[in-house]
């Protein structure tokens, strides 16, 4: 059986070549044999799925997505589409929405990442903001996210909540958050409650981003926030939960807790922590790690030899990856730690 195609997004200004952001990843999929296919992703989000899939050929089978995060409601219509060309995609509707949305994961996660309640749509009021925080037991610190990311970078004024009592505070920073997201908010809003989890000596949270497969861990690397990070987390607990959401393709973000911080479920300090699920085709990479295909398994990270080969070497496509568009309406699965 051949293997799946990948499909890419475009290049908005250069709709018959792939997206600067993912090239380097194109790059390695041609150099291995596989097989490609463009989608248009501006074409999908504007609600005109069947011209974003104009130059997937009809009758290409089986396929990975691998690109900018997409809405749900749009990544049904993009299914239905490909569908209608004679192809399918490898992650379901109802998977990507399991792992890419955190109240369809959350309740397999429950015993390992941070007590959240969320209220779903745009229109929250205070008695709303009340009892989503009474579900977080009314007190203590907490952030602010919708169904996919947070605002963590503007962490006082649309992130973290010092104190859940203090309902102006709250309300506050949720009606802030909801401000920035605009259009762009995902789902609904999240309270996380606040865990306050290891920091390595630049201040930065230690943390791991790994990616699954079938249910097996296949890369473990940093976050792309903490790109330097060397860790190895413990994946005891999390391999079976992994397994029990039953996604193809997923990736989660680990972190320790602080010594002595210890969580409101009684976890103790230096126990990792899941701080976030992600879909594995929307999740992005750390910078100095790519990803290999090989055998039908997009995602296989390279030999540590290789890996430091092509850094000395200075070779392109050694997963340093460009910048993330800054234009609205685009991202990756990145940022989004609840940790202090």
């Amino acid at each position: 059986m051949a293997d799946p195609t990948v499909i890419l997004p475009s290049d908005p200004l250069l709709p018959r070549r792939t997206d600067p952001h993912f090239a380097w990843e194109a790059g390695l999929i041609r150099a291995t044999g596989g097989r490609q296919a463009l989608i248009d992703h501006d074409a999908l989000l504007a609600g005109d799925a069947e011209a974003a899939v104009r130059r997937v050929p009809t009758g290409s089978g089986l396929l990975w997505y691998r690109g900018w995060m997409i809405p749900v409601a749009r990544y049904a219509e993009l299914a239905e589409a490909l569908a209608d060309r004679g192809c399918k995609l490898l992650t379901g509707l109802d998977e990507y929405a399991a792992a890419h949305e955190l109240p369809g994961w959350y309740r397999t996660f429950e015993p390992v990442t941070p007590a959240s309640s969320w209220l779903p749509g745009t229109g929250w009021d205070r008695p709303a903001l009340s009892a989503a925080a009474s579900a977080l037991g009314g007190r203590g610190p907490a952030v602010v996210k919708d169904y996919v990311k947070s605002r963590k970078h503007e962490w006082h004024e649309a992130c973290y909540v010092p104190e859940l009592a203090d309902l102006d505070a709250l309300e506050r920073v949720a009606s802030r958050f909801a401000e920035l997201q605009g259009e762009f908010l995902a789902g609904g809003l999240v309270l996380r409650r606040f865990e306050s989890f290891a920091r390595a000596a630049d201040g930065r949270t230690e943390e791991a981003r790994v990616w699954w497969l079938d249910g097996e861990p296949v890369l473990i690397g940093p976050h792309p926030d903490c790109p330097a990070s060397r860790i190895e987390p413990d994946l005891s607990a999390v391999r079976p939960l992994v397994r029990e959401l039953g996604c193809r393709f997923v990736t989660t973000d680990l972190a320790r807790l602080a010594d002595g911080a210890g969580s409101r479920d009684g976890s103790a300090g230096g126990e990792w922590r899941v701080v976030e699920v992600g879909d594995g085709q929307v999740s992005e990479l750390p910078s100095g790690w790519m990803p290999r295909c090989c055998s039908g398994r997009y995602w296989l990270p390279p030999s540590p030899g290789e890996r430091e080969a092509a850094r000395r070497e200075g070779r392109p496509g050694t997963g340093q990856a460009p910048p993330p568009d800054a234009r609205s309406g685009r991202g990756l699965a990145g940022a989004g730690s609840v940790g202090g």
